[in-house]
């Protein structure tokens, strides 16, 4: 795979995945596949995430492509109590380095999965997301993942895709699998 050089992508755009369904990351996942078959560099941040995934590993497998870290503990937030200030300094450090990365011009992609749970639970503010829209670079193609995109975001954005649940397993108890949901 020859490297593209940088800011081939034009103007580059905004993305949101959103909703209540399965594969808001699993589609930034795939774009980042996708772009790395095409020599592009991605930079992913994972907002409220601490757990071991298998995009980790596999980003492990081509460095030189993709770059992941992630920005959260491994134990689940819950809406009803306060955010914990661990919580909020570890994605107010992510912010900071998504940030940096995007304006690096080392990446073509920056990915900010579940960075609006993230606003939804207090942890990054809904002006911190705008901002980084205006200061993104020509060239850079910024995607927002996670449930609860607030309005603002979604008008600010170039694509939305919405994910809808219509039928999922966890519904009958299945628990999370490796390889498919982590």
């Amino acid at each position: 795979m020859a490297e593209k050089s940088r800011n081939t992508l034009g103007k580059g755009y905004v993305h949101v995945y959103t909703g209540n369904g399965k594969g808001k990351t699993t589609a930034a996942l795939g774009l980042a596949f996708r772009a790395m078959g095409r020599g592009l560099k991605i930079y992913i941040g994972q907002f409220m995430k601490g757990q071991h995934y298998g995009e980790l590993d596999a980003a492990r497998m081509v460095p030189e492509y993709i770059t992941i870290e992630q920005y959260g503990k491994d134990t689940l937030i819950h809406v009803k109590n306060p955010p914990d200030p661990a919580d909020v300094r570890m994605a107010q450090e992510g912010l900071t380095k998504v940030k940096v990365a995007m304006l690096s011009a080392r990446y073509d992609i920056i990915i900010l999965d579940e960075i609006t749970t993230a606003h939804y639970f207090h942890l990054i503010s809904l002006d911190e997301m705008l901002k980084l829209i205006k200061q993104k670079p020509d060239g850079i193609e910024l995607i927002f993942t996670g449930r609860y995109a607030p309005k603002e975001l979604i008008d600010a954005a170039d694509v939305v895709t919405e994910m809808t649940e219509i039928k999922h397993y966890y519904q009958k108890d299945v628990s999370a699998r490796d390889g498919i949901e982590r």
